[in-house]
Formats: structure tokens, C-alpha cells, sequence
């Protein structure tokens, strides 16, 4: 599919997957998150290293040709307990250590990310990236069993999660905020307490996501902001019986007591 066809009239798949199971589309996905990022100056990010494409626990959201061949956009799912801290661990824990906290306070009871949202030029202009990616996100958040998301947030991001129910998290870096990816960009700390009933949700993101939720494989979009483009959703995610999120929970509370036991021992 060329890019006369895209700008013209795409046809494009909304589709889930877990990270492990897709080594080759988590490529494209990581080469065109840099080239995004690498056209607002942003080189080299914490949260953005590709380790995250071998962690278990990191789900995927991608905007594809129909044929595959290539991706134009993409979100993920990260659950807290996998093989690496959460994104916004990684990237706020040396300014502000109560985010470990604050995390595993939720990991207790499933808990994750929604992170490394973008869109290529080439679909620029639908809102792809929001609100549809961040609404996909919290949807498929429910099939994974999580109760609770984060968020670290561009400025222009921060309404639209805010349009899904997510709230300031008020008590991590400068009541939310921290300058990040660098000095010149501000991130404000966000957090979805109810992924499951989207307390505070904006009735046309609810109606939305539920909608998500009730027909994973089988909603069409044929406009978006106005203009003409054929989406078809593919969000049931794959092989999800080898998920284990009892599995996971268990593994952020070893993460997080043994990090504490190395804090105290760094004393002695």
C-alpha cells in the first residue's frame, strides 16, 4: 500500500498482541516509535529501550496494512511484575522514588501502563493516536485482568486520557509532573483506578471502549475526524491462556521487596 493510497483512503487494521509472540512486528513497531520520536528531537529515551519487546507481560496495539507489511502506529500495554519496571518507573524513579511505591500499591491487584503511543505522518490528522489508541488500550487492559493503569503524559495526551477517567497522580514528582524526555518537555503523571467500570469517563469514551470490549474482532470504522478510512479491529488478543496475571503480581512483589532489602542493606 503506498502513501497516494493512505493520504487518499486507508485501509488499515486496529490489531492486539503479546509482545513475545510477535518478534518481528514489535520491530517494525520500535523502528517507527524512533523515527516519530526522532522528529521532535527525542533520540534517546529510558522508557522507549526495545527490552521491552522480550518482557512477557507487555501487550501491543498496532495500525497496520491489511497485508501486514507495515505499521503506521502503535500503543502498549505494560503489566507491572514483568521482566523490567514499569515505563514510568524507569523513567521518574531517580526523580522521585515514591513512584515504587505508589506502583506496587496497586500491583497488589493488577496493575500496568499504557505507554509508547504514536502515529506515523503518513495517517496524521484521524486521530489515530487520540483518542482511538488510548481507548483500545484501556479496552484490552480488561482482557489482561488489570484493575488500574498509569500513564505518563505529553501535554497534548493529557486531555484525552483524562476524557477516559484517569486522574492526576498528585503525589509523585511536582504534584504529577516531571520534566521528561528532557528539560524542555513537561510529562504529567496520570492513573486509571477503575479499568473496569471507568468511573468518571466521558460518556462517549465509555460507549467507546465498551464497545471495544464487546466486539474485539468484528467493529469497522469507516470515518474518523471527518474524513474517510476503512479500520477493521482485531483486539482479542491471542493465546492468552499461557497468561498468568496471579503469576505476575507475584513476581512485582518479589521485584519490589527485594529492591527495598537492597535499600536497606545499602545503609548498613
Amino acid at each position: 500500500m503506498d502513501d497516494v493510497i493512505i493520504k487518499e483512503k486507508p485501509e488499515v487494521r486496529l490489531r492486539a498482541f503479546r509482545a513475545v509472540d510477535e518478534p518481528l512486528t514489535c520491530e517494525k513497531f520500535i523502528k517507527g516509535h524512533a523515527d516519530v520520536l526522532a522528529g521532535i528531537g527525542v533520540v534517546k529515551v529510558t522508557s522507549s529501550k526495545n527490552s521491552w519487546a522480550q518482557n512477557p507481560a507487555v501487550f501491543v496495539i498496532i495500525v497496520e496494512s491489511l497485508d501486514g507489511q507495515k505499521v503506521y502506529g502503535g500503543a502498549r500495554v505494560h503489566v507491572a511484575g514483568g521482566s523490567e519496571p514499569l515505563p514510568i518507573e524507569q523513567a521518574t524513579g531517580a526523580m522521585d522514588s515514591t513512584i515504587y511505591q505508589v506502583v506496587w500499591n496497586f500491583s497488589k491487584h493488577g496493575t500496568g501502563e499504557i505507554c509508547g503511543l504514536w502515529n506515523s505522518n503518513e495517517l496524521a490528522g484521524y486521530g489515530i493516536g487520540t483518542p482511538l489508541l488510548i481507548r483500545a488500550l484501556i479496552a484490552i487492559s480488561s482482557q489482561i485482568g488489570l484493575q488500574s493503569v498509569f500513564a505518563l503524559c505529553a501535554p497534548y495526551t493529557v486531555q484525552a486520557v483524562v476524557n477516559c477517567g484517569m486522574v492526576l497522580l498528585e503525589n509523585v514528582g511536582n504534584k504529577g509532573t516531571f520534566y521528561y524526555p528532557k528539560l524542555d518537555l513537561l510529562a504529567t503523571a496520570m492513573i486509571l483506578k477503575d479499568v473496569e467500570g471507568l468511573h468518571g469517563a466521558l460518556d462517549e469514551d465509555l460507549f467507546a471502549i465498551n464497545q471495544m470490549r464487546e466486539y474485539p474482532d468484528s467493529l469497522k470504522v469507516h470515518e474518523l475526524k471527518k474524513r474517510e478510512i476503512m479500520m477493521e479491529f482485531k483486539l482479542g488478543i491471542p493465546n492468552l491462556d499461557g497468561w498468568d496475571l496471579a503469576e505476575t503480581i507475584t513476581s512485582a512483589r518479589n521485584s519490589f521487596f527485594k529492591e527495598k532489602t537492597e535499600e536497606v542493606n545499602s545503609f548498613l
